[in-house]
């Protein structure tokens, strides 16, 4: 398994975050645009290379949310709108090998699943200033569209905290 810390900026205008490696050293960075109709936002290298873009989907049902590279769209991130006790999210990749990440009843655990397999789970830190999370993504994965799928659960679970 590979470890990330993902968590929100305090101060910034847009939703913004850091992502850093077991280590404690930045990994990657997610810009979210102050001013744009619906959430964007740019996943990016310390470089500043962007090597993905989450944008929010307005005319839904339910909270969705594309994940693209380029000019491709690589996912498509839902919240299950009908569900008890929990959040469940899909995230609809080409192909056969979509993603549910299901959370637990406060939304601070999640596991990302393939056909019943774990492949990344979500921890959420109960006591601390901004979301934090512990993201363990396990090898052979895509950790980039995991991490922004995180990104997204977190948008669409814990929105009102600005």
């Amino acid at each position: 398994m590979t470890r990330f810390v993902l968590k929100q900026d305090w101060f910034s205008f847009g939703d913004d975050y850091r992502i850093r490696d077991a280590a404690g050293d930045d990994a990657y960075i997610v810009d979210g645009r102050a001013f744009s109709f619906g959430k964007k936002l740019s996943f990016e290298d310390l470089q500043g290379r962007e090597l993905a873009v989450i944008a929010q989907k307005l005319l839904s049902w339910g909270p969705t949310y594309e994940i693209s590279r380029g000019d491709r769209v690589v996912a498509v991130v839902k919240k299950s709108v009908f569900t008890l006790f929990r959040c469940e999210f899909t995230v609809d990749v080409p192909g056969p090998d979509d993603l549910v990440a299901e959370g637990d009843f406060w939304d601070h655990e999640y596991a990302f699943t393939r056909h019943g397999r774990s492949v990344a789970t979500v921890s959420k830190r109960w006591f601390s200033w901004t979301d934090t999370y512990g993201i363990d993504v396990a090898p052979g994965e895509d950790e980039v569209l995991i991490l922004a799928s995180a990104v997204v659960i977190d948008l669409c679970c814990h929105q009102d905290r600005k």
